[in-house]
């Protein structure tokens, strides 16, 4: 799922990972409108926010929604020199530090952000930290699938499967049918999968509070852990 890349990797390797990183990016989404009344896995919104605050006169209100973009850009940035540099050295395992990096900040804005002793500035804190980690994982999936996958945020997704169903009435020959018709299904189980999260996550945050997070941290484990036997029981066949 994270491991194959160029020509190894498959559209079920891409499915995958659209499926598992979309429900995280839900759950994520939800949490930080919920807890934050913030967006926290897309910027497009914060750029309208900056616009609207620099007509108010209000400039450090619109410097804090200038360093959320500022923090998805450091995010995703950061992915991909972690995965450039661990490239040359382990290419398997190029996703690891990345993956690991997002679990890490999600794990700790859930243990020492509780929502009844939450003040403004950690709210502040945690929504920077929340879009470092949407952007880490929005260029980890970018660069592992081609860009064939995009999960933490809608608007171009929306925009290529408006295109890619058009197209199904112009593209008549089997392999342009197929291909469309697999980039269709992939965006779909996107869109999907980031629902999924979202209303799981809404329903987990009644009780969980911002310990929502736990969830996509648990998830991420399991990702990380299913390619990791994966990767034992190929090296083992392979042997054999």
């Amino acid at each position: 799922m994270f491991r194959h890349q160029g020509k190894a990797r498959t559209f079920l390797h891409n499915l995958r990972l659209a499926a598992l990183l979309s429900l995280v990016a839900g759950i994520v989404n939800v949490t930080g409108v919920l807890a934050l009344q913030t967006l926290t896995t897309n910027v497009t919104g914060h750029f309208a926010y900056f616009a609207e605050e620099i007509t108010k006169h209000n400039y450090g209100i619109a410097v804090t929604f200038l360093f959320f973009t500022f923090c998805f850009l450091l995010g995703s940035f950061t992915a991909s020199t972690l995965v450039e540099m661990v490239l040359k050295r382990k290419p398997r395992l190029a996703y690891v530090v990345p993956i690991t990096l997002e679990i890490s900040i999600l794990t700790a804005v859930a243990l020492f952000l509780a929502p009844a002793s939450i003040a403004f500035w950690q709210g502040k804190a945690a929504a920077f930290l929340l879009l470092f980690a949407m952007g880490v994982q929005n260029s980890l999936v970018t660069k592992v699938s081609q860009s064939t996958v995009r999960t933490t945020h809608l608007t171009g997704l929306f925009t290529d499967l408006g295109i890619e169903l058009s197209q199904l009435f112009f593209y008549k020959k089997e392999e342009q049918q197929r291909k469309l018709k697999n980039n269709i299904y992939l965006r779909f189980s996107i869109i999907a999968f980031f629902f999924i999260g979202c209303v799981l996550g809404g329903f987990v945050y009644g009780s969980a509070g911002i310990r929502t997070l736990f969830l996509a941290s648990a998830i991420l484990v399991i990702a990380l852990y299913y390619d990791y036997i994966r990767l034992k029981i190929y090296s083992i066949t392979r042997v054999h």
